[in-house]
């Protein structure tokens, strides 16, 4: 694969039509699916609050999941680059949202709180420099326009 552009491609397919369409507010459902071809389809709503279905994903639990995704795979890319063997990571990430008056919103922050263990002592202060190098090129990260900020813990196998 070469550099350059890189496409992707999905449908979303709003599932929640209960009969009149988008007549009332609360008379459809926020229900839709993601499709990507070969793989599994992927449940889609509203968050709760905004009249969502609380056993389907939302798009700012994806757009959180997405970073932390984003970040553990671009630390595991610097890791290697840098001789560091990571033996276990865990990320037990959060984000803030806020709401605007006229029904409009934005993410102010997320915060990565990446759990990773490796196998050689030595490597414990460098493994916690990696995430400042792990966030400048992770592309979910690079393309959000509010802080990703990260508080690691490194733990020795």
């Amino acid at each position: 694969m070469g550099l350059g552009e890189h496409h992707y491609s999905l449908t979303v397919q709003w599932t929640g039509n209960l009969g009149n369409g988008t007549s009332s507010y609360r008379g459809y459902s926020r229900d839709h699916d993601v499709r990507i071809p070969g793989l599994p389809v992927l449940p889609g709503s509203a968050d709760p609050t905004f009249h969502g279905d609380r056993d389907r994903y939302n798009p700012e639990q994806l757009l959180l999941a997405a970073l932390a995704q984003c970040h553990m795979l671009s630390f595991l890319h610097v890791a290697v680059k840098h001789g560091v063997v990571v033996t276990d990571y865990q990320d037990d990430a959060t984000g803030v949202m806020r709401l605007n008056r006229d029904g409009s919103g934005q993410f102010e922050s997320v915060m990565l709180n990446p759990r990773v263990t490796v196998a050689d002592a030595a490597h414990v202060d460098l493994a916690e420099q990696l995430h400042r190098e792990a966030n400048a090129v992770c592309f979910i990260a690079r393309s959000v326009n509010f802080p990703v900020h990260h508080s690691p813990v490194t733990l020795v196998a």
